[in-house]
């Protein structure tokens, strides 16, 4: 199944996840340490008080400072993310909230790793279809997918999981912006 098919039948949670995981993996642009969403994962995997959520990502807003420096894309794409994250979770915003993460996370993969344009990326949302993706960009997708799937087969079950994929993602991800930084001074 294609990554805009799991989005589109993921539930209330499932779709909460997608998005804080392609979130979570771009924490390094944001400047944010490995634990700075924890409160929020914590919040998808207990029966929170209705609030609970909003609360903690106001937390985590407070903390990573939604500011964007307009000089560098893929940190402006992060910022955008939590900017965007919908303090209700219902489906309806978080299926477009998930959605929006899922391109901004590819195309951020994409930024850093100065490949092509973005022309691939729809088809391979679609079609399930890594090729012409850079590995980067392609392990992104497969990240994204997994993390679906995850939850699509075990429900809550599926969280951690999908923590430690998106744990896996975010390693790499810093050690991309680590790089980077050194490489351009």
């Amino acid at each position: 199944m294609s990554l805009v098919e799991l989005i589109a039948r993921a539930d209330e949670r499932g779709l909460a996840v997608s998005g804080l995981a392609c979130l979570d993996r771009c924490v390094p642009l944001l400047g944010g340490g490995d634990e700075v969403l924890r409160p929020l994962w914590a919040s998808l995997a207990q029966a929170a008080p209705a609030g609970d959520w909003a609360r903690r990502l106001e937390q985590a807003r407070g903390t990573l400072d939604p500011a964007a420096d307009g000089a560098d894309e893929a940190v402006a794409l992060a910022h955008r993310m939590l900017a965007d994250a919908p303090a209700e979770r219902s489906a309806a915003g978080l299926r477009e909230w998930a959605d929006d993460c899922s391109v901004a996370a590819l195309r951020i993969h994409r930024l850093l790793d100065g490949s092509g344009d973005d022309s691939a990326l729809a088809g391979a949302r679609r079609d399930d279809r890594p090729d012409g993706l850079s590995p980067l960009l392609a392990a992104e997708l497969r990240r994204q997918l997994t993390v679906l799937e995850l939850l699509a087969a075990h429900g809550p079950g599926g969280l951690r999981g999908a923590l430690e994929v998106s744990t896996e993602g975010r390693r790499i991800l810093r050690a991309v912006v680590s790089r980077r930084s050194r490489r351009d001074g």
